[in-house]
């Protein structure tokens, strides 16, 4: 009988289980969310339009967020990680390129919404394979830059999965994370933020309120403002005196993105909702097509 990996230091035998149970929780719902956020759009010909291109981008992006967790839940039931440190640079390359991407593609939801309700301008096919592709190339350079050099990606506190490296609080870290955080969670919160006030006051005007504008934004600031915070907090201070177990919660916060985006852009949307439901049942979409006027 093969003697069980020692804990990781700091951690308990019900903590290591219950955050490997949570993780694992995680990567099944919002894999299986957002799974059918895509074979919906494959399958339903209503449903495949530019706006939905950018929900199918988010949801592709929150698929690839839950592998990436479902990898960390194996590696927490075996206690240690068992992949090297290759496989801990090709992991953190992977959890920062989809969630960067799922960033960026809520943002460009945003912005597609403003135009929709605001200006009436309807979204173009070239336009939206344009956004898409920029948000996962600006995804992919911030994050191969750790793998060059600028930034490093390492351990978590558990040691079963690996991220940015906040340890060392070094000029290399402060740098890449004043940058990282700038461009893909700062600008991108900023656009969320105007888009959707002025949709706000659309509604407002016009006395019809679609769909709840504040959500996103919120969603946004709830699953990845802690990770940020925790991240930042190590730019100028060192924070390995708190324990590694309540290091580990941002991440497992950030971690239930998936399932959360799934509810506010594909079963959020009534039109979406309808073409899931078709897939589901076979029963016809009633509008004759799916433009996410309710998104």
């Amino acid at each position: 009988m093969v003697p069980a990996h020692p804990l990781p230091e700091g951690f308990t035998e019900i903590e290591v289980f219950a955050i490997g149970t949570a993780l694992l929780v995680e990567a099944l719902l919002g894999f299986c969310l957002n799974g059918l956020t895509i074979i919906s759009f494959r399958k339903i010909k209503e449903l495949r339009t530019p706006s939905n291109l950018l929900v199918l981008s988010i949801a592709l992006a929150d698929c690839g967020i839950c592998i990436n967790a479902f990898i960390a839940a194996f590696s927490s039931f075996l206690r240690y990680w068992p992949y090297g440190s290759d496989g801990c640079q090709i992991h953190g390359f992977h959890g920062f390129l989809t969630a960067l991407a799922s960033i960026s593609s809520s943002a460009a939801v945003a912005w597609d919404r403003y135009h929709h309700y605001c200006t009436r301008s309807r979204l173009q096919w070239s336009t939206a394979a344009s956004m898409v592709l920029f948000a996962w190339l600006f995804a992919a350079f911030w994050a191969v830059m750790p793998l060059l050099g600028w930034g490093e990606y390492g351990y978590e506190p558990l040691r079963t999965c690996c991220t940015l490296d906040y340890s060392r609080g070094d000029r290399n870290y402060v740098t890449f994370l004043f940058a990282l955080s700038t461009f893909n969670f700062m600008i991108p919160g900023f656009i969320m933020l105007t888009a959707y006030q002025s949709i706000h006051q659309k509604f407002r005007k016009t006395g019809h309120f679609k769909f709840n504008t504040g959500l996103p934004l919120k969603i946004l600031v709830v699953c990845w403002g802690p990770y940020c915070l925790l991240c930042s907090y190590a730019a100028v201070e060192n924070v390995m005196f708190i324990p590694p177990k309540y290091r580990m919660i941002p991440a497992l916060i950030a971690k239930t993105a998936p399932m959360v985006d799934a509810f506010v852009y594909a079963l959020g949307n009534e039109n979406y909702r309808g073409g899931i439901w078709q897939f589901l049942t076979g029963q016809k979409i009633e509008k004759a097509e799916v433009d996410n006027k309710t998104k």
